[in-house]
């Protein structure tokens, strides 16, 4: 027989009492975080105790609790308190773990092995290659990026065997999930580690060099409706989603049932007639808004690239509040207490013990008491013994139908029908959960209970420098300075004719060459930059350019956007393998150091990306450049450069990188660690990245000299007035 195919609505929760009310409304799951760990540190998130309270409640009811350990994880977290925080719910009968961080991919799938785990969201799959890498490093569901189309979530479905959960309700991030320093960098919360400040619903101006944009509706221009899907649902579910995501773990548990109990409806409407036939109401959609109104709502990108119409370009207005709404919501769900039917037999006969059985479905659980005696007076009766088995109070549980079967002239005394109700509820419900339960294989308590072989890097006495530049200017001059010794040509500024040609000049020079790939890939087309065999190597930047992996005639290097917080990770990348990794832009100098830096490449220099978004500013305040895709051989990344400015007057450059039709946000200052050279080479760095944004040639080649005069412990005369040293000193929440 063909398996029933999986539609679930998963709901968020963020509370225990929101994880009741999504059950209550109809989710199928929930997912939901502990107190460590999980992408919604500000959330009412549940102790231990609790935690596993709530997974033998959705257990009790059918569901299913998903437990998100999406945030990056520093080594000592990893290593010293992720295993005990792990192993209680894992023995618990947890559905699932949402993991982010390839280190605790690759921990848990040794410690549990058996535990199902989903590519978080925050790992960027936009596309076929991403969704097969997760697939072949052990997911059995994809969580995929927002911003992906339908026919895109099609394809994956088609060309990939891995479950697919997209989100439908709720907040959009204007960022790629996972490719977001904005709030770390702007204000040492990083939303890597759960913790994002929300920058993005902030004001800001948008100024072209001295000339400021005035004709948009207001200021809030990184501020998204919030996403509803109902009128893209039945395509969705027709493409493949086997799982409708709602976003709100901060929302109430009004709000959260409101949503569930909508989708709901619409879900079962699918079941019943398919996709066609059938829209969602008007009414359904305003009453969606009662519940939390950003501005209105968009379809998010199921049907497009990007848009101003998904923008809230003002502030979210104020509503007073509709009582009757929040009365009906909890009537029907926050005060409703759900319960399970069951039926009941109990027997009764004359110098026999007393049995009682309950069963819900399948599963049946039967417990016995002390002898029934010869009645002296007033025998027991039906309706006695009716009156004491149905009251199952405050369990989980309601009869549907009891069987009495009661020999004459019996007596029992009522606290014994109380006490065997009450163990028999107790027997039930434990021989329910025995089914979702398991027991720890392993005695290991820490990640690094085990050598990898795999894990092998380069030693080398001092670091060497590598550069990566976006134009053709920056390039000539930074390629004959001889302490350069690669460079990094990114396809998403050079076309194919350009890049041969500095590819060629790069060999005359003696210099390596590697291509950086995109930030992000959506075509489907294969790699055509492997077909060159030119370059020595290349930098990825997301999963879905793991497919390159299999190319083994050069040397493959993991960018800082391929997080590699801890131990783990790096074993995850060197195992798959990479020559080098980057070292993540979030850590401190000590955690660096106890991630360990041996085989890494760190950015010394240069404007860090702040957001890398789909959404298009040039586009949502002037028009389109009309460059997508470009091949050109003088293809460049805008015309001209946008900066948004915020409250503190800081100006962030924007940067359209038309070919992949993708917008970076840089951060206002450059990075600026030529002071810390010494110290960053005695950390066993292998590599000193500059990269370059909208630097001159001359002063690409005076920041080349002053880097290598600080790495040689000389004197040097210059440094920018606007610099950062990132979090190599402060680090990140």
């Amino acid at each position: 027989m063909k398996e029933e195919r999986i539609i679930e609505v998963l709901a968020p929760a963020g509370s225990f009492e929101s994880m009741k009310a999504a059950v209550s409304a109809g989710a199928d799951a929930v997912y939901m975080g502990g107190t460590r760990f999980g992408a919604r540190a500000y959330a009412e998130n549940p102790e231990t105790d609790r935690l596993l309270e709530a997974i033998d409640y959705v257990h009790l009811h059918g569901k299913k609790l998903y437990l998100t350990v999406n945030t990056l994880l520093k080594e000592q977290e990893l290593s010293q308190e992720l295993y005990e925080f792990l192993a209680p719910v894992y023995e618990a009968g947890v559905d699932a773990l949402i993991v982010q961080d390839l280190g605790v991919w690759q921990a848990v799938r040794r410690w549990f092995p058996d535990l199902p785990l989903h590519a978080s969201t925050q790992m960027t799959i936009t596309g076929v290659f991403g969704a097969e890498e997760a697939r072949r490093q052990g997911a059995s569901r994809i969580v995929t990026a927002r911003e992906l189309s339908i026919q895109e979530l099609q394809r994956i479905h088609e060309q990939v065997d891995i479950e697919i959960e997209a989100f439908v309700h709720g907040a959009l991030c204007y960022s790629y999930s996972g490719q977001c320093l904005f709030s770390s960098l702007a204000g040492g919360r990083s939303g890597n580690r759960g913790r994002c400040a929300g920058i993005c619903r902030l004001p800001y101006e948008a100024w072209e060099g001295n000339a400021r944009f005035r004709n948009v509706a207001g200021e809030y221009l990184l501020n998204l409706k919030d996403l509803c899907g109902l009128d893209s649902l039945g395509e969705l579910l027709d493409a493949g989603v086997c799982s409708l995501k709602i976003e709100g773990r901060m929302k109430s548990p009004r709000y959260t049932a409101g949503v569930v109990s909508l989708y709901r409806k619409y879900v079962d409407l699918y079941k019943k007639v398919g996709s066609r036939g059938w829209k969602a109401a008007a009414k359904d959609k305003v009453f969606l808004l009662e519940l939390f109104d950003r501005g209105g709502f968009s379809d998010g990108y199921f049907h497009v690239h990007n848009g101003k119409h998904m923008v809230a370009f003002s502030e979210r207005p104020f509503r007073q509040g509709n009582a009757a709404l929040w009365e009906e919501l909890d009537q029907n769900y926050i005060k409703q207490e759900k319960k399970e039917k069951i039926k009941g037999n109990i027997r009764i006969a004359q110098d026999l013990p007393v049995k009682l059985s309950f069963g819900m479905g399948e599963v049946l659980a039967s417990v016995e008491g002390g002898a029934a005696l010869a009645a002296k007076s007033r025998p027991i009766s039906e309706a006695d013994v009716r009156k004491q088995v149905e009251k199952l109070g405050e369990s989980p549980f309601v009869l549907e139908e009891l069987q009495v079967e009661l020999s004459e002239n019996c007596f029992f005394p009522m606290g014994g029908l109380n006490e065997l109700r009450r163990n028999a509820v107790s027997a039930l419900t434990e021989e329910i959960l025995s089914h979702y339960r398991r027991k720890r294989r392993l005695s290991g308590t820490g990640a690094s209970d085990r050598e990898d072989s795999s894990f092998v890097v380069k030693e080398t006495d001092r670091p060497s420098f590598s550069v990566l530049t976006e134009e053709a200017s920056q390039f000539f001059a930074a390629v004959r300075e001889p302490a350069v010794s690669r460079v990094y040509l990114p396809v998403e500024t050079f076309g194919r004719e350009q890049l041969l040609e500095l590819i060629k000049v790069c060999r005359e020079e003696g210099k390596e060459c590697f291509l950086a790939l995109p930030r992000i890939w959506r075509s489907q087309e294969p790699f055509s930059w492997k077909e060159s065999g030119q370059v020595d190597g290349f930098l990825l930047r997301n999963l879905d350019e793991f497919s390159l992996l299999e190319e083994k005639n050069c040397e493959f290097v993991a960018d800082a956007s391929l997080y590699t917080f801890n131990t783990e990770a790096r074993k995850a990348l060197f195992g798959r393998g990479f020559a080098m990794d980057t070292a993540p832009l979030e850590l401190n100098r000590r955690e660096l150091l106890e991630r360990g830096m041996s085989g890494s490449e760190m950015i010394v220099y240069g404007r860090l990306p702040m957001m890398v978004s789909a959404q298009c500013v040039q586009k949502n305040l002037k028009s389109c450049l009309k460059k997508r895709r470009s091949h050109g051989a003088k293809a460049r990344a805008s015309d001209g450069t946008i900066f948004l400015s915020d409250r503190k007057r800081l100006h962030f450059p924007v940067k359209q990188y038309c070919r992949f039709c993708y917008n970076v946000i840089y951060n206002s200052a450059p990075l600026w660690l030529a002071q810390e050279l010494p110290d960053i080479a005695a950390m066993g760095t292998r590599m000193l990245r500059l990269q370059f944004m909208d630097e001159g040639p001359d002063e690409v080649s005076r920041i080349i000299q002053v880097y290598e005069a600080a790495l040689a412990g000389r004197n040097y005369d210059y440094q920018p007035g606007n610099r950062t040293r990132g979090h190599f000193r402060r680090g990140a929440e």
